[in-house]
């Protein structure tokens, strides 16, 4: 690691300057303001750590499980898409640095890598298959069959996605995939794999998502999924307790709360704002995710004391891969498990298990004394 680079902000400094600025706005941008993209990091800074002191921290871990799979981080690589953008071997060495650091790996469908190269060459990394429904549902069929025969653990359905949101950057940018890269989850002469390579003068990926994803999806098409799959099933975009329970209803195996890095819809709640009122709705009937902003091992440190199981990050292993392919994402998890294991070492956890929910409080407890 350059010794310039220390935490995920320098990171992000050198990657912009690194990245072509199609590709870079296609990362870092949001919804229209982009108010939720600056919230999603704003909103941290509203929790405050509670450290707990005179506690015998001289053995540590940081293991916990995830649907009962043992990892080593309370923490993992959410599901970001074209990551070949970023460097030649994209998600492919994105999920070899997860596997290194033993935490999960989420495939995008709209990936730049296929589900099979990924189990290739990162074939003990744990790793689960983000999906979206696409209007021929074969199509979709297809795609959750080759996931499992590929050894993915968990399918994580984005219910927030299903129609494409206004992103300013990219429309000014008239945002494409490059031409020497595809959509490699589909066949070079299916249009599911090159009708992003162009535009019709705005977004290609808008163009993308217009023409193909299935705009009628309702939580009846989870018990579809659960019909066609033995895979457990996470509910990836959920921000309120009447979206959890409905998810609990229709049988997700986990919640993830998200606001899609705000990229969806502008001027929704920050993720960890959303988060204690999923995990009170669920009440530990089954695991809460989360993701959006998470850039610093305080800020994980506070999700899981809000009730999370893992915290997911994805514009942070972009910006790894960016600087240093592999090296570089897994140097980014690293920076983050440094910072996780000294927060938690001054504040008195030794295990994932110690950081409670006392553990912090907002800011405003503090104008009240």
């Amino acid at each position: 690691m350059s010794m310039s680079l220390v935490c995920v902000k320098d990171y992000e400094r050198e990657a912009h300057r690194q990245l072509p600025l199609n590709a870079l706005n296609y990362y870092k941008s949001g919804a229209l303001g982009e108010v939720t993209v600056h919230e999603n990091k704003a909103a941290m800074n509203r929790w405050y750590i509670r450290p707990r002191f005179l506690r015998d921290m001289s053995k540590r871990s940081l293991a916990t499980t995830v649907l009962g799979h043992p990892v080593s981080l309370p923490f993992g690589v959410a599901p970001t898409a074209m990551q070949r953008m970023a460097c030649p071997d994209g998600e492919c060495a994105n999920a070899r640095a997860a596997a290194k650091n033993g935490t999960v790996f989420t495939l995008s469908t709209i990936s730049t890598s296929s589900i099979e190269e990924i189990a290739t060459h990162a074939p003990s990394s744990l790793r689960f298959f983000q999906l979206y429904i696409y209007k021929d549902r074969d199509v979709t069929a297809r795609l959750v069959k080759r996931a499992e025969a590929a050894g993915f653990s968990a399918l994580v359905l984005t219910v927030d996605a299903a129609f494409s949101s206004i992103r300013r950057e990219d429309m000014r940018n008239k945002f494409i995939l490059p031409p020497h890269l595809r959509i490699e989850n589909f066949q070079d002469n299916d249009k599911k794999s090159t009708l992003v390579n162009s535009s019709a003068g705005g977004s290609g990926l808008k163009e993308y998502v217009t023409a193909l994803f299935d705009t009628s999806v309702t939580w009846k098409d989870i018990a579809w999924l659960k019909r066609i799959t033995k895979l457990p099933i996470i509910l990836k975009g959920i921000l309120t307790a009447e979206d959890a329970l409905l998810g609990l209803e229709a049988g997700a195996a986990a919640i993830w709360v998200s606001n899609h890095g705000g990229r969806q819809v502008d001027g929704v709640p920050p993720s960890i704002e959303a988060l204690p009122e999923v995990v009170k709705a669920v009440n530990g009937q089954c695991e809460v995710y989360v993701d959006g902003g998470f850039s610093e091992g305080s800020d994980i440190f506070k999700a899981l004391a809000l009730g999370a199981q893992m915290v997911f990050l994805g514009r942070p292993l972009l910006w790894g891969l960016t600087c240093g392919g592999e090296e570089g994402a897994h140097n980014i998890l690293q920076i983050l498990y440094r910072e996780l294991d000294t927060i938690m070492a001054l504040s008195g956890c030794a295990t994932v298990k110690d950081i409670t929910r006392e553990m912090v409080i907002r800011k405003e407890y503090y104008s009240k004394l």
